[in-house]
């Protein structure tokens, strides 16, 4: 063949995924336990871990004021969708093997009746997200990934200790608001998303891009993205939907990595 016989491929024989739409509740379940557990291994490979702090939870398709979530004391990195646990609207384990961490049902339980929206919500005691939340500072659209969270994140200001008391979920909460994230202060982050792969990648990039921050401030003087083109570029990449196609490539990495995951 030559360069010369070569044609455009018709858009509609080329592959672009999207969101999976489901035909019962078993399917849809089983698909946010697999995504659910994949985000957690892909936060202990990323090094999110600190201890037994940090939890990604699921909403049930089915009991919507109950979710899914990573076990108490275990290695993200371990994680298989056969561990995780459904925890009710009063912190009680209804299935599964394993203990609740008390601080995710506080948080999640709060953060998941206030945003009905809301199927996932990601926190977990990151490096970069930790250093930023010290300062008490939110992001600066000073890259283009860190645009996603312009106008569209919050920040608690506020640490009292553990979070143990679901008042104290509510208060970070009401925090969040509508945006896609909240900043802890003195203790890190937390992302909330439409599916688990949104609300994983706006953590991820929320923790790259408070690290851009720390160094580009670290160096000099930074240059800031203008008001008006900072607002358009969070309308290019900062919705849900653009959230759960950038996790896609790494939902593929670790699922080819580590199979085991999904037993």
């Amino acid at each position: 063949m030559s360069l010369s016989d070569l044609r455009p491929v018709p858009t509609d024989q080329l592959i672009f995924r999207l969101p999976q739409k489901f035909e019962n509740v078993a399917d849809e379940r089983r698909h946010r336990q697999e995504r659910l557990t994949a985000a957690l291994r892909l936060f202990g490979r990323f090094g999110f871990e600190e201890g037994v702090a940090g939890h990604i939870t699921a909403r049930d398709p089915e009991h919507l004021d109950h979710f899914w979530v990573n076990p108490f004391g275990m290695s993200f990195k371990h994680v298989k969708v056969s561990d995780l646990i459904l925890v009710n609207h009063r912190g009680e384990v209804v299935d599964g093997r394993y203990h609740v961490n008390q601080a995710a049902f506080a948080i999640h339980a709060m953060v998941h009746q206030a945003r009905p929206d809301a199927v996932a919500a990601a926190h977990s005691h990151s490096v970069y997200g930790k250093a930023l939340s010290s300062l008490g500072q939110t992001l600066e659209p000073l890259t283009q990934d860190a645009c996603a969270f312009y106008e569209d994140h919050a920040l608690f200001d506020d640490y009292t200790g553990v979070v143990l008391d679901t008042e104290e979920g509510r208060r970070i909460a009401q925090a969040l608001g509508s945006h896609k994230a909240v900043i802890l202060r003195n203790h890190g982050l937390l992302t909330v998303g439409e599916s688990v792969d949104a609300a994983a990648w706006w953590f991820i990039t929320m923790e790259r891009s408070a690290q851009a921050q720390l160094a580009a401030k670290a160096a000099g003087q930074v240059v800031p993205i203008s008001h008006e083109n900072a607002k358009l570029t969070h309308g290019q990449i900062g919705n849900d939907l653009v959230g759960w196609i950038n996790f896609q490539p790494l939902y593929d990495q670790i699922v080819t990595a580590e199979p085991d995951l999904l037993d």
